[in-house]
């Protein structure tokens, strides 16, 4: 039986845009539209000559008016469709991510052709985010699926929980909300901590709380990285959140390491964790605003400083101050740095591309009158896998120097 979905038309860039692998059609490439589509549900989207493209979720209270879900015209998408997906996803991460399965991104949106989902795994607790409508309206065949998968294969999964606080879902016409999800057999009213284990470190999550999901997954290998320089190291962590970095050097052997961060709160629990590891003799911990700081410390004081900042853009009209800033604390950890001394500085955000950041570095440096010796540059860790076509993927930026 032939289905009946809405189509809509798009313009020649649109089309351009889908048929270079891009996911979205905006609001202004739809040129008309069949019927008008109820928000949330399927609509094949079509070229100025009638050719098929691909077919997605419509919301008309987004600036993405479509995020596309398939491109193959035979796909029917009942629940058959989503489990393959979902299942498809699951076993790329096992395969990728080996011991570290159990801690880890399962779903990472459009990167795994599930736009507007996102899925980590804290050992036994999943913990979501529903970004667009069309998912936000099959969640519970998604949840109840996804959880039915990971047991299926020996997985044990005790609770699942919503993180929908994102000012994002408003945009996309939906409330804001967190909450645990109580279908599939899954527990409810847990105290939202659960315990987690990564590079041998040992973290208590807050999966109601924390920030985002309530632990930064994608660093993983990153941290190894550090790890792995910071043996006899001095070391300054800034911007420590639950003090990951922090911790992998202290295990790895540092001196001794100093984690920052402006946060109360997250030096509280960075703290805790340190104490929780056995760490506590070789760390101390500061609140402060890491721009202040760095503006007011002695130099020679660190062998290594570790700048993970927060996204300092969010949209292509911040990038001009994202880079000031940027620049601004590398340059004074540079300076602070000995000769021979270690810098490893990153960013989060999408917005800021590889090559301004590198471009940023480079003139950093050069007001610092130091030169970088790379030593690695790396990206996120493959649990958060980048789609080529899709540069909303490839979002995290992460570089060793040794300053010379």
């Amino acid at each position: 039986m032939e289905r009946q979905f809405v189509w809509a038309e798009i313009t020649p860039k649109g089309e351009a845009a889908l048929r270079g692998g891009h996911p979205w059609v905006f609001q202004d490439e739809i040129t008309a539209l069949s019927a008008p589509p109820e928000d949330g549900a399927l609509v094949d989207v079509r070229s100025k000559k009638g050719k098929y493209l691909g077919t997605g979720f419509y919301n008309s209270s987004s600036k993405i008016r479509i995020r596309i879900l398939s491109r193959n015209a035979n796909d029917r998408f009942d629940a058959d469709f989503f489990a393959r997906r979902l299942r498809y996803a699951v076993d790329y991460r096992r395969q990728v991510m080996g011991p570290d399965f159990t801690c880890c991104r399962l779903i990472f949106g459009e990167a795994d052709m599930l736009p507007g989902l996102t899925v980590d795994r804290f050992s036994e607790v999943l913990v979501a985010q529903v970004l667009s409508l069309g998912m936000e309206r099959r969640k519970d065949m998604l949840f109840d699926a996804l959880v039915r998968i990971l047991r299926e294969s020996g997985e044990t999964i005790d609770a699942l929980y919503e993180r929908n606080d994102v000012p994002l879902r408003e945009r996309e016409g939906m409330a804001q909300g967190k909450g645990f999800y109580g279908g599939a057999g899954l527990q409810t009213g847990l105290n939202g901590h659960t315990e987690i284990r990564e590079n041998g470190i040992v973290y208590d999550v807050d999966y109601i709380n924390g920030q985002k999901t309530g632990f930064f997954l994608d660093q993983k290998y990153n941290r190894q990285a550090v790890a792995r320089l910071a043996p006899g190291l001095r070391v300054l962590d800034c911007f420590t959140h639950t003090g990951a970095f922090a911790l992998n050097a202290a295990r790895a052997g540092a001196a001794h390491v100093t984690a920052v961060d402006v946060s109360k709160d997250v030096i509280a629990l960075a703290k805790a964790n340190a104490a929780r590891n056995g760490l506590l003799e070789r760390m101390d911990f500061a609140v402060a605003d890491v721009f202040d700081l760095l503006g007011s410390m002695k130099s020679q004081d660190y062998d290594m400083i570790i700048l993970d900042p927060p996204a300092f853009t969010k949209s292509s009209a911040t990038v001009q101050g994202a880079t000031r800033g940027y620049k601004e604390i590398n340059l004074r950890a540079m300076k602070l740095l000995p000769r021979g001394g270690y810098l490893a500085t990153c960013s989060c955000s999408h917005f800021m591309t590889d090559a301004l950041f590198r471009r940023m570095l480079h003139d950093a440096a050069a007001d610092a009158a130091v030169q970088l010796r790379q030593i690695e540059g790396r990206q996120q860790s493959p649990d958060h896998p980048i789609l080529w076509n899709v540069p909303e993927t490839d979002y995290l930026k992460f570089y060793l120097f040794q300053v010379v």
